[in-house]
């Protein structure tokens, strides 16, 4: 998978107009737990291709949506389901917390 990228100017469109749940990584190149977390997140995009959209959001590019959703720390794991944050994960965390915070949001669809 190929990370998809959403900006500032993106977000609204990929994220919030999406057909489907979309996850969102709010990660920075610098942040070490964001790379630890990053082949959880590849892992997870994998699992649940066609029923969630995964996609990263670098902070520091893009700091308009990261305020605006009150990103203090990185990396913040955001679930959007219809426009609206659902849930969310903040730090380093492993697959099944993540798989698990998906799988509570789609049967609640």
């Amino acid at each position: 998978m190929s990370d998809v990228q959403v900006t500032d100017s993106s977000f609204k469109q990929d994220v919030l107009e999406s057909e489907i749940p979309v996850l969102v990584d709010f990660w920075a190149p610098w942040c070490g737990p964001c790379r630890m977390v990053a082949p959880v997140v590849e892992e997870i995009a994998q699992q649940y291709a066609g029923k969630v959209k995964v996609v990263k959001l670098n902070t520091d590019e893009n700091p308009n949506i990261a305020s605006q959703y009150g990103i203090r720390s990185i990396p913040t794991l955001m679930l959007f389901k219809g426009g609206q944050r659902v849930d969310m994960v903040v730090g380093a965390v492993p697959k099944s917390t993540l798989a698990d915070t998906i799988e509570k949001n789609l049967k609640s669809s």
